[in-house]
């Protein structure tokens, strides 16, 4: 015997089922604008209700982000990082980073903020957002006294240390003047792998090498600049309108009260060599 079958009535049929099941869910279901903005724990709101600014910060470059030998984290962006907390009326805490998870540290929430020498790129711009610069660089190349390396063209055939997640790495990667990349995870183990001779020169950006070079005289920067001149400036995570928008206020507020000046007479003289002055490093203060 055959039997005719009705397609209308089940396909109306599971359609009703559907729209009881999706009536249920509904109870528990939240658009994903709405669950974004649910979960921004690191809006302006959720840090003071916190109490705290997590702050993503280096901790072996000196004289930007550091443990001293008092076990106290010290340096430049340190000293911004305290500040703008108190700004917030919260306290800060520190994650500390090296320059290859800083945007991981970001989108994976384990921080507010990164202060950690980070240099505004067009491809860093398209993963997370960046508040008003506080600070100009560019990449320099440091290399022993008596092997100078003071232009591009002796890199050829040549090993350049240079730290992942950098512009310096991402300049020498496009450009690399015949140069062979010897890649480190972090600032101590670059230098260290140029104090053991593992390559002709390193290059990073030219602040902190003028930085290193003072306390290590074998060395010098001998080529000061290569590439674009960029900028440093704080970072939040793409989406977090609310700290980006503050941020901006509170860096515009610091260079009219001159601010960097201070932070650079205090945190980074001491460590430049005379051919630093603050106008290299520091953009224009006051009204």
């Amino acid at each position: 015997m055959k039997f005719k079958i009705n397609w209308k009535k089940i396909v109306a049929g599971a359609l009703t089922v559907a729209s009881v099941a999706a009536l249920a869910a509904g109870t528990n279901f939240v658009k994903p604008s709405q669950a974004n903005a649910a979960s921004n724990t690191s809006s302006v709101s959720a840090i003071k209700k916190r109490g705290q600014l997590r702050v993503a910060v280096f901790g072996d470059l000196p004289p930007y982000g550091w443990v001293n030998k008092n076990g106290k984290r010290v340096g430049y962006d340190v000293t911004l990082a305290r500040r703008m907390a108190k700004d917030l009326g919260v306290k800060p805490k520190f994650v500390q980073v090296n320059a290859n998870n800083r945007v991981d540290t970001l989108n994976s929430n384990k921080a507010d903020i990164v202060l950690a020498n980070f240099t505004v790129t067009p491809q860093r711009k398209q993963v997370i957002s960046f508040a008003k610069p506080y600070m100009k660089v560019s990449v320099g190349v440091v290399s022993p006294k008596n092997k100078k390396v003071s232009s591009v063209d002796q890199l050829r055939g040549k090993k350049l240390i240079v730290n992942k997640g950098t512009t310096a790495e991402n300049y020498f990667t496009s450009h690399s003047h015949g140069a062979s990349l010897m890649k480190f995870d972090s600032k101590t183990q670059q230098f260290n792998a140029l104090k053991n001779g593992r390559a002709a020169a390193l290059a990073d950006d030219n602040s902190y090498l003028y930085a290193w070079t003072k306390k290590n005289p074998k060395y010098t920067v001998a080529i000061k600049s290569v590439g674009p001149h960029q900028y440093i400036a704080p970072a939040v995570k793409k989406g977090n309108s609310s700290l980006l928008n503050w941020s901006n206020k509170e860096i515009t507020k610091l260079n009219k009260q001159s601010f960097f000046t201070k932070d650079y007479n205090s945190q980074l003289k001491p460590y430049f060599g005379k051919e630093v002055k603050p106008s290299d490093i520091v953009l224009k203060q006051g009204n």
